[in-house]
């Protein structure tokens, strides 16, 4: 398992334990992207992203996580797909039927993640990624 694998389970450890605190993984200059999905932004610098994410997370009601899959795409990219678990805090509605799976892609430089492009749509980023069947 590589380095960049290893970090990754790691912070997903966290998250899926519902402990969204830590960023020592985090490059000071990372970039949160919401490629897709009705909160479409982008969030650059950890003060940014953070409240970025925070803005998200307070959208829903038991927000919660279980990776299904990791996958290395190159010596800089992991692809993780995600399953979601949470009510929309305003609609009620179930974000299982809405987005039940989503993919995050974690770009990975000098142990420090510098990227995180987060997508709604599974079959976008799998188009996007050339990993579509």
């Amino acid at each position: 398992m590589s380095a960049n694998l290893e970090l990754v389970r790691s912070i997903y450890a966290d998250w899926e334990r519902g402990d969204w605190s830590v960023v020592d993984w985090a490059d000071p200059e990372m970039e949160l992207v919401f490629a897709d999905g009705p909160e479409r932004g982008s969030w650059k610098g950890l003060v940014a992203v953070r409240d970025g994410w925070r803005k998200f997370l307070a959208s829903w009601v038991d927000w919660r996580i279980a990776v299904e899959e990791y996958r290395e795409l190159d010596e800089e990219r992991i692809f993780v797909l995600v399953r979601n678990g949470g009510r929309g805090k305003a609609s009620g509605v179930d974000v299982k039927q809405i987005a039940p799976q989503t993919v995050n892609i974690f770009h990975i430089r000098c142990g420090k993640v510098v990227r995180l492009l987060a997508y709604a749509e599974v079959e976008r980023a799998l188009a996007e990624l050339g990993l579509a069947e």
